[in-house]
């Protein structure tokens, strides 16, 4: 399955409050590229803005609440997980959730690169806040020429590229 296609009106859609809950096929789709989009910048302070104030979160094995943990735990990640890349994909919605599928790229301090894939379920407040982000996530070492995400970074994935593979 490769990532939604976005709806026509989607670029507008992303950078204003119109994606509140109840979600729609349209405004879910631009909910989860919005978030890629917001990811991809690397910019802590712009994605936590996106939390509500007392959003909880479980990333991994880590378990996080309100909006400055989670922007001190992406300025964490993103000095360590360097040339990040990452393409979301929707998996289902419903009301006020959305369920997600995702992968991003990145390398270490020593030049050694991984693939890391993962789901995530999220559930936003009436203002269109996420207030709850469920995380799990695998890592998988691969070559530098195995990487799929090589778009200009930091900076959103072009809508030319396909997204998410195909897994199987």
């Amino acid at each position: 399955m490769k990532s939604e296609p976005l709806p026509d009106a989607s670029a507008s859609a992303r950078t204003s409050r119109a994606l509140v809950p109840p979600f729609t096929p349209d405004t879910a789709i631009a909910k989860v590229r919005a978030a890629e989009d917001a990811w991809n910048s690397r910019d802590p302070k712009r994605v936590a803005m996106a939390y509500s104030p007392d959003s909880e979160w479980r990333n991994r094995d880590r378990f996080l609440r309100g909006r400055k943990e989670i922007q001190a735990f992406l300025q964490h990640k993103w000095s360590r997980e360097l040339d990040y890349r990452l393409a979301k994909a929707l998996w289902g919605f419903r009301e006020n959730r959305i369920a997600v599928r995702f992968q991003y790229e990145w390398h270490d301090t020593e030049g050694r690169w991984f693939r890391s894939y993962g789901n995530e379920l999220w559930e936003f407040d009436e203002a269109g806040l996420m207030r709850r982000r469920e995380a799990s996530i695998n890592d998988l070492p691969i070559a530098e020429t195995e990487r799929r995400f090589r778009w200009p970074a930091p900076g959103p994935r072009p809508t030319s590229h396909e997204g998410i593979p195909d897994v199987w």
